[in-house]
């Protein structure tokens, strides 16, 4: 079963579509086997994932990939007289979170 059919299915999505893109729809829908809805809900979930998943993920060439595991790596710098005071200040203002 997949997680579709096995969740309960309690919001609603409505959009307005062109004749066009209706017959679309109907169209592939129908070479899928499936209803619009399922069609529609099934293309938008896999474009949302993607969307997510491109938002989300960090892609590397090699030498961005070197630097940093480099610094990442590296021994940490002394924290400089500036971030001190901000510590200072923060710890001065700040009681409670």
């Amino acid at each position: 079963m997949s997680t579709v059919a096995s969740t309960l299915r309690s919001d609603r999505l409505v959009a307005r579509v062109t004749p066009n893109d209706k017959a679309l729809l109907e169209r592939a829908a129908g070479i899928e086997g499936c209803s619009v809805a399922a069609f529609v809900v099934s293309c938008a979930r896999e474009a949302a994932e993607k969307v997510v998943r491109r938002h989300e993920t960090i892609q590397l060439n090699r030498a961005e990939s070197l630097r940093f595991a480099k610094a990442l790596l590296a021994p940490p710098k002394a924290p400089s007289k500036r971030l001190k005071e901000a510590v200072t200040h923060y710890r001065a203002t700040v009681k409670e979170r």
